[in-house]
């Protein structure tokens, strides 16, 4: 009869659990960024037939397949992209500890008592289990009139023929499980909750982010050796303008002045040389360092060629909603979640605690009644805890919370609005690159053609070498620009590519995206 009514009550209480939550509701806050992306003026329009480049695969993105090779190299070697999926198996593993308070925590025991003082034995079994000490005049185990200090079911023990005393205990229940009556609980299971999908977003942010990081690297190596190879060029070309001079001055034809000129442009391409073989060489220590091993050489880029090294296509849609799908805005808005969570269970701390400790078990002085008929034992303790004075401990966790989850909004709204920035400026240079691109590829040949008609008027005696000078460092200058600007066109499609949240489609190794706070 007792037992059913535990379990009753029991019951019952659990169906009071769900019925009151002090968190306050989640809303996402509204009203950070405008509804549209910026358009007109510097900005490009969405094309009719563009993709929503954020569904599409990295490896379909990047059409280099040297490329594609070190981004999986990084993808699975890279130490920062490690350390953020420990973080992730940390959350979650913090998360199922939070948990487990949710349900009673339930042990069983046994234990066996081998003694011959009578009261020793009352002392330990009686009082707690229930077992009393006769003192009748033989060895019976009968239910007697105890003297010790037990509850007067416990089986007796004479003190004649024998004075040895055994007793067996099996007990199974769970010890000072808080009934969960005002959400205290569950809301901490549920900020663990939302900081284990926060990590995960975390982790997608990262992966994302060294995808473009290592394609950035890439073409930038690409770059320099491009203008290796240029430098070594040009420093041909003023090599064989010093040997001209040197020999005009010889003869008497041409000045002494001349040849330091001449001298000066050659020595600055050597400078450049050097320097960039030291900046190759700088590229690919950062390379390794982003692919979290030594890039083959097989694998490095040789020279910067004209072809594109990605997709070059709009996003069809430029709605700002498109940023709301990007981890790192996903994570701020599962952290500010969190922070609701706790103010929950901030506000429950406040609130009487109940908890409840119960046993069941057997009691036996024989090993082989111990699941006999009448050696049943029960034992249910509930206990309320009322806070009355703390010196404003739990005040001050309240207002913490409450300060927290304001901080974790201004996080949000800053997060968004970098995110819609970020956007913006990609999709500002994205709209004028093309015109920039195509003047630089003008200036630069029209400087060569400058150059080779300066020359040949030089070495026909029309010009003077200063003006045929001008020429060649003119052309060289606008050769390296164009480089520079190629390397800005495509370094634009990554970035672009990156703030809208793309890198993660079709990849099956990447996390997978977690719900929305509130789903």
């Amino acid at each position: 009869m007792m037992r059913n009514r535990l379990v009753t009550a029991l019951l019952a209480a659990s169906t009071t659990l769900a019925g009151c939550n002090l968190a306050p509701k989640h809303l996402r806050p509204a009203g950070e960024i405008p509804a549209t992306l910026p358009q007109g003026g510097a900005y490009p329009a969405a094309a009719a037939d563009g993709r929503d480049i954020t569904q599409v695969a990295w490896r379909d993105f990047f059409t280099d397949p040297r490329l594609r090779q070190v981004i999986a190299l990084g993808l699975a070697n890279n130490r920062n992209l490690q350390l953020a999926a420990a973080n992730v198996l940390q959350a979650r593993a913090q998360y199922r500890v939070q948990r487990a308070d949710l349900v009673p925590s339930t042990t069983a025991s046994g234990a066996g008592i081998y003694t011959n003082n009578i009261f020793g034995a009352a002392g330990s079994a009686g009082a707690a289990t229930g077992v009393g000490t006769g003192t009748g005049t033989g060895a019976g185990t009968g239910a007697g009139a105890g003297t010790g200090g037990g509850a007067g079911a416990g089986a007796g023990v004479g003190t004649g023929a024998s004075s040895n005393i055994e007793a067996y205990s099996v007990n199974a229940g769970f010890s000072a499980f808080e009934l969960d009556l005002f959400g205290r609980v569950r809301n901490l299971s549920r900020a663990a909750l939302e900081q284990y999908f926060a990590s995960e977003e975390a982790q997608r942010a990262a992966r994302i982010s060294l995808i473009a990081e290592i394609a950035s690297a890439w073409l930038t190596m690409a770059s320099d050796q491009e203008q290796l190879r240029l430098s070594q060029e040009t420093l041909k070309t003023f090599e064989q303008t010093l040997e001209l001079t040197r020999a005009q001055f010889r003869i008497g034809v041409g000045s002494e002045l001349e040849v330091r000129q001449a001298e000066t442009s050659y020595q600055g391409a050597r400078s450049d040389i050097a320097t960039l073989r030291t900046q190759i060489a700088r590229d690919q220590n950062a390379l390794n360092l982003l692919a979290g091993t030594t890039v083959a050489a097989e694998l490095l880029p040789q020279r910067f060629d004209a072809d594109h090294y990605t997709l070059d296509s709009l996003p069809a849609d430029l709605s700002s909603r498109a940023l709301l799908a990007r981890p790192d805005v996903l994570q701020a808005e599962h952290q500010l979640a969190a922070q609701s969570a706790n103010i929950g269970a901030a506000r429950a701390a406040l609130f009487p605690t109940i908890s409840l400790t119960a046993t069941l078990g057997t009691i036996s002085t024989a090993l082989s009644g111990l699941f006999a008929g009448g050696s049943f034992t029960y034992n249910a303790q509930p206990a309320v805890s009322l806070p009355l004075f703390d010196g404003g401990r739990r005040r001050g966790n309240l207002d913490y919370a409450r300060a927290s989850q304001q901080a974790a909004v201004a996080t949000y709204g800053q997060t968004i609005q970098t995110a819609f920035r970020e956007v913006a400026d990609a999709l500002a240079q994205r709209g004028t690159v093309g015109e920039q691109l195509s003047a630089q590829t003008a200036r630069a040949e029209a400087a060569q053609a400058t150059a080779r008609l300066s020359e040949a008027r030089f070495r026909a005696g029309v010009d003077s070498f200063l003006t045929t000078l001008d020429s060649q460092r003119n052309a060289y200058a606008a050769q390296q620009q164009l480089v520079t600007t190629r390397l800005t066109r495509e370094s634009n499609l990554i970035e672009l590519y990156r703030s809208l949240g793309g890198g993660l489609a079709g990849d099956p190794d990447a996390p997978a995206t977690p719900p929305a706070p509130g789903q």
